[in-house]
C-alpha cells in the first residue's frame, strides 16, 4: 500500500538540498532578522548546528503547539530569556495522540507559526514521539516546559520524567516557566467547528458532572481485570482495485486488482483492543480446519492470526473440521474507497460433534474464572445453544453484542441469549428485535431490556451517538465524537471493547459510553483493523475532549 502518512514539504525534504550544506550561524541579536522560512530546519540541519555551535547557552522547548496562543508566546519568551538561543521542536503529526481529529494544523503549519516569533531562533519537526532523543542530540543547557508539567505524576505519558533524565545526563537542567496557561484543546473545542454545538454543549455539561481524572481512573483500574473474549475469528480482507468500467455484454462492473490488505477481525480485534487496558485477556474461538482457496488442510490462517494478535493475549482456539476460518473479502475502489462487493468464505452451520465439544471445553476452562466475559456473536454458526447456556450460566459478568449482518439474514437477534449484564446493539438491531422499523427508539430500549432482564444497555446510532439505559431505567444520550470517518468496520465492536471494562467496575453508564465513543472515533478514523485502540492515546483523547 502507498504510505499515506502526512509529511511536511520543506522540512525533512530539505536535508539533501544544496542549501542544507551549512546553517547560518546565529548571534544573540540576529534571530529577528531571519525570515520564518530560514528558521525552519530539517532535523539533520538542526543537529549539525548543535554540533558546531559556540559557547552560547542553548535553550530547548518542545511541544505540539496545535493552536499558537498567548500562553505559548509568553512561555517561549520566558524560555528565550534563560539563554542565548532558543530552539523549538514540534511533535510530528503521526505522534500527536490527542484524538483522531488532531492535530488540527499540520506539522509544517505549526512550525511556521512558531518560526514567526522573534524570540525563536530555530524550529524543527521532531522525529520521535518525545523530546528525549532530541535532547540527547542537541545537548541544550536548559530544557523548558510549562508550569502544568511541574507535577510529573500528573503526566500520563511519563515523558517529562524521561526528558528530565535526558537533559540532566547531558549536563543541562529542566526549567518550568510560570506564565499564564491556556489549553489549545480547550480553545479548539470551544471556539472552532471541530465539534458541532450539541457535542460541545454535552462535553461542557459532562465535565461539570464528572472530573476528567475520575473518568481516566476507570480506564486505569481496568488493568486489574481478567477478561475472556468469546466468538468468531474473522479475517477481514480488503482487495483494492481500479474500476475499469461496465462490461459491454453483461450488466457487470469490471475491475483491475491493485493490492490486498488483511486484518484480524471479529473477536480477534476485540481482544487486541482489550489487551491495551486489561490485566489479562483470553480469546476463545474457532479456526477453520481447511482452506478452500488453497486446498490445504489444517488450522487455516493460524500463523497470520498469531502474528496479528497482541502478544499478551492468551489464545484458546479449537478447530472446525468441516469449514474454513471465516474470511470476509471486500473489493474496494482504491481511489474513492467505495466498497463494491463482499464475498464471505465460511460454513455457517452450527458446530456439532467433536468440534462443538472441543469449543465448549475451551469455554469451560476460562468462563467462570474471569471478571468479565465479552461475547461478540456474529451469527456464523460458532456459538450454538449449548455454548449460550454454558456462558450464560457461568459468567460472573456478561457483556454482549449480537450482530445482524449480511451473513445471518436477520434471523439472529439478541434475545437468543437468556441473560446479559450489559448489552450493546445498533439501532437497526434493536428495531429488528422489536419488529418496529419506524417508531421512537426510547420505548424499544425498554422492551428489549425487560425481555432480557438486562438493566444496562447501549444502543449505538452512528452519527447520532448512542442512547444509554442505566440500571435505574434512566435514558441518557451521548453524542458521537468522531470527526473523521474513513471506515466504519468494527466501530460497534470497539465501543463494546472499551466500555465494558468500565461497566463491570460499576462506572456510570454515561462515563462508559463516552469512553466507548472516544474509542470508536479511533476505529472509524483508520482503515479496517489496521490499528488497535491503545490506552495512552485514548486517555489523551478523553482529556482533550473534556478540557
Amino acid at each position: 500500500m502507498t504510505d499515506t502518512t502526512r509529511k511536511s514539504p520543506g522540512v525533512e525534504e530539505r536535508a539533501g538540498s544544496p542549501e542544507s550544506a551549512s546553517v547560518r550561524p546565529l548571534s544573540s541579536d540576529n534571530a529577528a532578522q531571519l525570515g520564518s522560512e530560514q528558521k525552519i530546519l530539517s532535523f539533520a540541519e538542526l543537529s549539525r548546528w548543535g554540533s558546531a555551535r559556540d559557547n552560547a547557552r542553548v535553550v530547548h522547548a518542545h511541544g505540539v503547539f496545535d493552536l499558537l496562543h498567548i500562553g505559548h508566546i509568553r512561555h517561549l519568551e520566558r524560555a528565550r530569556a534563560l539563554g542565548d538561543h532558543l530552539v523549538v521542536t514540534v511533535t510530528p503529526d503521526r505522534f500527536v495522540n490527542k484524538g483522531p481529529d488532531r492535530p488540527v494544523f499540520t506539522e509544517r503549519l505549526r512550525a511556521e507559526a512558531i518560526a514567526a516569533l522573534d524570540c525563536v531562533d530555530y524550529v524543527a519537526v521532531n522525529l520521535w514521539p518525545t523530546a528525549v532523543e532530541t535532547i540527547r542530540g542537541l545537548r541544550p543547557d536548559v530544557y523548558v516546559k510549562g508550569s502544568e508539567y511541574t507535577e510529573a505524576d500528573d503526566d500520563v505519558t511519563g515523558g517529562i520524567a524521561l526528558e528530565r533524565a535526558a537533559v540532566e545526563s547531558c549536563g543541562g537542567r529542566l526549567e518550568f516557566t510560570d506564565e499564564v496557561t491556556f489549553s489549545s484543546s480547550n480553545l479548539l473545542n470551544r471556539h472552532t467547528d471541530a465539534y458541532p454545538e450539541d457535542v460541545r454543549r454535552f462535553l461542557a455539561e459532562f465535565s461539570t458532572r464528572h472530573h476528567t481524572d475520575a473518568v481516566i481512573d476507570w480506564i486505569e483500574r481496568a488493568s486489574s481485570l481478567r477478561i475472556a473474549v468469546i466468538g468468531e475469528s474473522i479475517i477481514d480482507e480488503y482487495q483494492y482495485c481500479d474500476a475499469i468500467g461496465k462490461s459491454s455484454k453483461e450488466p457487470m462492473l469490471a475491475v483491475r486488482p491493485y493490492s490486498m490488505e488483511r486484518f484480524a477481525g471479529g473477536v480477534l480485534a476485540v481482544a487486541n483492543h482489550l489487551a491495551s487496558v486489561a490485566g489479562s485477556v483470553d480469546v476463545v474461538s474457532v479456526i477453520g480446519g481447511s482452506d478452500p482457496a488453497s486446498g490445504s488442510v489444517g488450522r487455516a490462517h493460524e500463523e497470520f492470526i498469531a502474528s496479528e494478535l497482541h502478544p499478551s493475549v492468551t489464545r484458546r482456539f479449537s478447530t472446525r473440521s468441516d469449514g474454513p476460518t471465516i474470511v470476509k473479502r471486500r473489493f474496494i475502489d482504491r481511489y474513492f474507497f467505495h466498497k463494491l462487493l463482499a464475498v464471505y468464505e465460511m460454513n455457517d452451520s452450527l458446530l456439532a460433534g467433536p468440534d462443538e465439544e472441543a469449543f465448549l471445553a475451551q469455554i469451560d476452562s476460562v468462563v467462570g474464572e474471569v471478571d468479565l466475559v465479552v461475547v461478540v456473536d456474529f451469527g456464523h454458526g460458532v456459538i450454538g445453544p449449548r455454548a449460550i447456556e454454558l456462558i450464560s450460566s457461568r459468567a460472573k459478568f456478561l457483556a454482549l453484542n449480537v450482530q445482524s449482518n449480511a451473513g445471518n439474514h436477520g434471523f439472529h437477534t439478541v434475545t437468543r441469549w437468556p441473560r446479559a449484564d450489559y448489552v450493546t446493539l445498533t439501532e437497526n438491531e434493536l428495531r429488528l428485535e422489536t419488529r418496529d422499523p419506524h417508531g421512537p427508539v426510547e420505548p424499544l430500549v425498554e422492551i428489549v431490556a425487560q425481555r432480557m432482564g438486562c438493566d444496562r444497555m447501549v444502543v449505538t446510532r452512528g452519527a447520532n451517538g448512542c442512547l444509554c439505559r442505566d440500571h435505574d431505567g434512566l435514558l441518557i444520550k451521548v453524542p458521537a465524537v468522531a470527526t473523521r470517518i474513513r471506515d466504519r468496520i468494527g466501530a460497534g465492536d470497539t465501543f463494546l471493547s472499551l466500555s465494558a471494562p468500565c461497566v463491570v467496575q460499576g462506572a456510570p453508564l454515561e462515563i462508559a459510553a463516552l469512553v466507548g465513543s472516544a474509542a470508536s472515533a479511533h476505529a472509524v478514523a483508520t482503515v479496517g483493523h489496521r490499528s488497535s485502540v491503545e490506552k495512552l492515546p485514548l486517555i489523551r483523547h478523553i482529556q482533550c475532549l473534556l478540557k
